[in-house]
């Protein structure tokens, strides 16, 4: 990783506000103790958990914009739901100040969807963005994933999703196709299915 890369990062981390900086603060330490449960290399796991949500407080249609500007793909279900693009705008944003690695960037980018074909520096932020103790609220379970990302990040991230999209279909909101192929892909591989 060049030095560039990340005084970037710590750059545009100085500028968010205090409430993002200590939400992605406590998905630094949940990732590192993921990271260390599955022998993962932990300054990969830290710089991408610094960076996940480097452009969460961006609005949606600034989120648009720039999405187009860098050349990203809309999908219809971002078009809605532009908040979704944060991820990708920010991994876009780093690979062109000098990221060139893939894990780091499939990470940022696929935080809040998941995707099919994850690395396991992806699981790992994947799962400590939504453990964060201050999600608790919205993801009441947030003890027996904790207890389930320690043993294993396919089982973690598969319970995740199940709940997240049962979550979703229930009160008829979009689901990202990404998320529904990342579940697929997920109950393929896993004993039983």
């Amino acid at each position: 990783m060049t030095k560039s890369v990340l005084d970037t990062v710590q750059r545009w981390l100085s500028d968010l506000p205090r409430g993002l900086r200590d939400h992605i603060h406590r998905v630094e330490e949940i990732s590192e103790e993921l990271a260390r449960a599955h022998q993962v290399g932990h300054d990969r796991v830290r710089l991408c958990a610094q960076a996940h949500d480097l452009c969460r407080a961006m609005k949606g249609d600034e989120l648009l914009e720039k999405a187009r500007e860098l050349g990203i793909p809309v999908h219809p279900v971002e078009e809605r739901m532009p908040i979704l693009l944060h991820g990708p705008v920010a991994a876009e944003l780093l690979r062109r100040e000098g990221l060139d690695d893939d894990a780091v960037y499939q990470g940022v980018y696929y935080h809040s969807t998941a995707c099919p074909g994850l690395d396991p520096v992806a699981k790992v932020v994947f799962l400590a963005d939504k453990l964060d103790p201050h999600k608790a609220k919205r993801y009441p379970y947030l003890g027996e994933l904790k207890v389930a990302a320690l043993e294993s990040l396919d089982s973690a991230l598969l319970e995740f999703l199940t709940r997240e999209i049962t979550s979703f279909l229930e009160k008829g909101q979009l689901v990202h196709p990404a998320s529904i192929e990342a579940r697929n892909e997920l109950l393929m591989v896993s004993p039983g299915s």
